[in-house]
């Protein structure tokens, strides 16, 4: 039956002129019907570059408002309307906008995990593999750093000329992760490396072999001659990496590690909206496009 559908889907996208985005930590089922896959950033610079006049973006919100930005004249299809992002939904720009006027000499750098909304009123957007670089060459030194303090704390620790302040906030799911699971994961396996994404606590991350982005775990892992890993990041990425490289053992450093909303798009979704009654289009107005796209931009320049 799966195999039925995923059929169908590449049927459809074909006759329908159809680019299917799957992030990273979608299923294998999604990622197996998907043109492009990765991480957000990622994804976005994929569909800019594709000719298809329709994308789908099987990720969350955030996720598909960063296509609609790079890519303005697409139809941007978001494959569930219920794929928010608690992280990138914790500040709004009226915060960010009274801490610049009482802080005028600080600029705000905006992890690419937010809003297109809030992106309007940023100086500069990351992503957590450009992060350290993109701060490390900014002029200003006082810099507010939204909406991830692990994040956040990370980069000020390698970039520790700058004035970093921190704002409350950050992935519900990398950041509950705790110092106590890291050491049991350890105990565990202690032939494994331990790669950790940059959004959980320091505690967790000061214990890590490799810390990076999603694709940067994964391309580590890959392309490492040990044979045994411990992957701090969604749970989802053990499972691909199991199916990419048999020869070698994966484990997750915690099973709580699951973005539900990750999770809430199904193969189904996809079908629905390769079938055009399904998903919601990402409307954003011109003027959101054109100031969040400056903020993009800007890290494309400083990174």
């Amino acid at each position: 039956m799966i195999r039925n559908i995923q059929d169908e889907i590449l049927k459809l996208k074909k006759e329908k002129d159809i680019c299917i985005l799957a992030h990273s930590y979608q299923g294998a089922e999604i990622l197996e019907v998907a043109d492009f896959t990765g991480d957000s950033y990622q994804l976005s610079l994929m569909a800019e570059k594709t000719d298809a006049s329709v994308v789908i973006m099987c990720g969350v919100r955030f996720m598909a408002e960063t296509v609609k930005i790079l890519s303005p004249q697409k139809k941007v299809i978001l494959a569930n309307p219920y794929a928010g992002c608690p992280m990138a939904e914790q500040m709004d720009k009226e915060i960010i906008e009274n801490f610049k006027k009482e802080n005028p000499d600080h600029a705000v750098v905006a992890y690419i995990n937010t809003t297109a909304s809030l992106k309007t009123v940023c100086d500069v957007c990351v992503t957590s593999a450009s992060a350290v670089n993109v701060v490390k060459n900014m002029n200003k030194k006082n810099i507010l750093f939204i909406p991830d303090c692990n994040l956040g704390s990370f980069v000020a620790k390698q970039v520790p000329d700058k004035n970093i302040k921190l704002m409350q906030g950050g992935c519900p799911y990398h950041s509950k992760v705790t110092e106590q699971e890291a050491l049991k994961a350890k105990e565990l396996h202690p032939d494994a490396l331990f790669l950790v994404h940059p959004e959980c606590v320091p505690a967790v991350t000061e214990k890590a072999d490799f810390v990076g982005s999603t694709s940067a775990i994964m391309k580590f892992a890959k392309e490492s001659d040990k044979k045994e890993f411990i992957i701090g990041t969604e749970i989802s990425i053990v499972e691909h990496m199991q199916y990419m490289c048999p020869d070698k053992k994966f484990y997750p450093l915690s099973n709580n590690l699951i973005c539900s909303d990750m999770k809430c798009t199904t193969l189904m979704d996809v079908y629905n909206c390769v079938l055009g009654n399904g998903g919601e289009e990402i409307i954003l107005s011109e003027e959101t496009i054109v100031k969040a796209r400056n903020c993009i931009d800007k890290m494309i320049k400083l990174g």
